[in-house]
């Protein structure tokens, strides 16, 4: 496993990050927690420290399945959880947001649920236009100084909303975010590359993204004119199901077809050889990726330790321009 520091902390993180929504596990009435966690330990095996939950996935579930897989294991992991999104099926009006009212109290229910003291990394899980940002920052900077949290972070904002965080922090001399994290992928690159990129680099900031294979449409089993595969997400949900025939378009099935010769010559999956040029990014600290077995997790490990040939990321990149599609997450 490769790792690398996350911003200007001096923490270090596998550029592997487990994400544990567990979609397929966990959203289901049979709630399968031991296939979770064996995931879980799967992943440390293979040298993945950095791993990522929110209070939102399963409505807390995620987060008691991480707590449980991690007894024992607790100290040599550097935990990130989220906190805005609402907690439960029928919110109430400070269910959600970041208020400090609802981080405060957002915070002891993560903490109890992960079954630990401390969060590693406590991520903005989406901007609050209702509450002022120096509330958020203020709210944040009180757990740090606590000792709740250990470092803080964004996601899912745009380039000016971290710098205006960025800017309040410095302002009122509060604990700043040390990383941002957002959507990146061969199928999504516009918003990263045109101004979260440039910005991490100016102000130091781990730059982590989630969905290296857009949902899986970069595994290479999505082809142009077939129906999406059973099971995935663009069969079984309602939002991708209405938009895989716009998004599975001509120039999308050639990036498919580049990784699947790449992989092929490179004896490497499509999904290795999609992350791997991800992570080719020297601006990426780390990509998350959800997998659903821990047959997935070697997989997704298996692209580390290896890189892509100019002529390759050549290819990729002008197969790949950010005309391409839209938000896949």
């Amino acid at each position: 496993m490769d790792y690398k520091r996350l911003g200007q902390s001096g923490v270090k993180v596998s550029r592997i990050c487990l994400g544990t929504a567990f979609r397929s596990r966990l959203f289901s009435q049979n709630f399968d927690h031991a296939a979770c966690e064996r995931i879980v330990h799967r992943a440390l095996d293979l040298g993945v420290n950095f791993i990522d939950t929110a209070n939102y996935y399963s409505f807390g579930r995620s987060e008691e399945v991480v707590g449980n897989a991690l007894r024992g294991k607790r100290d040599d992991v550097v935990l990130a959880t989220k906190v805005f999104s609402h907690i439960k099926e029928n919110p109430g009006p400070n269910d959600a947001g970041l208020s400090r009212f609802h981080i405060l109290r957002e915070v002891e229910r993560s903490l109890k649920r992960l079954q630990t003291d401390h969060i590693d990394v406590y991520w903005l899980h989406s901007p609050d236009g209702d509450t002022p940002v120096e509330e958020t920052l203020r709210a944040m900077d009180d757990l740090v100084r606590s000792g709740k949290v250990r470092y803080i972070g964004c996601c899912n904002h745009a380039a000016w909303q971290v710098l205006d965080g960025l800017w309040t922090s410095d302002a009122r001399n509060l604990n700043a975010f040390v990383a941002v994290q957002n959507s990146y992928s061969l199928l999504w690159r516009t918003e990263m590359e045109a101004e979260l990129l440039p910005a991490c680099r100016k102000f130091s900031l781990g730059a982590v993204t989630y969905s290296p294979l857009a949902i899986g449409l970069l595994n290479g089993q999505f082809r142009l004119g077939q129906p999406p595969v059973e099971g995935s997400p663009w069969t079984t949900h309602p939002h991708y199901r209405e938009r895989f025939p716009k998004v599975m378009n001509a120039q999308c099935d050639a990036v498919v077809q580049a990784l699947i010769d790449i992989g092929a010559a490179r004896v490497k999956t499509p999904s290795q050889v999609a992350i791997a040029w991800v992570l080719s990014n020297p601006d990426i600290t780390a990509i998350i990726t959800g997998p659903d077995a821990p047959e997935h997790v070697d997989d997704v490990t298996g692209a580390i330790g290896w890189q892509l040939e100019p002529d390759e990321l050549e290819r990729l990149n002008t197969l790949s321009k950010p005309e391409l599609g839209s938000r896949f997450s």
